[in-house]
């Protein structure tokens, strides 16, 4: 079994929390707390990337992450 690592975002939302992997296009979902948010977004990465090796896509891994809160004023 291969290990593969994954930036994620959860963001807290009025009704609840939403999670996505941006580096797996269409890979999202939610939950009312932030761990059942983040347990769902693990069981959809592992069925993303078990669809994709099944149609001999390439997974990659993320070796480093930067992230960084800007502030924008308009």
């Amino acid at each position: 079994m291969k290990t593969y690592h994954f930036a994620v975002v959860i963001e807290k939302d009025e009704d609840g929390y939403y999670a996505w992997c941006p580096q797996l296009q269409g890979c999202y979902t939610d939950g009312d707390t932030y761990e059942e948010a983040l347990d769902n977004l693990r069981d959809a990465i592992h069925l993303h990337i078990e669809d994709r090796v099944a149609a001999g896509e390439t997974i990659v891994d993320t070796k480093n992450v930067n992230l960084a809160l800007i502030e924008v004023a308009v």
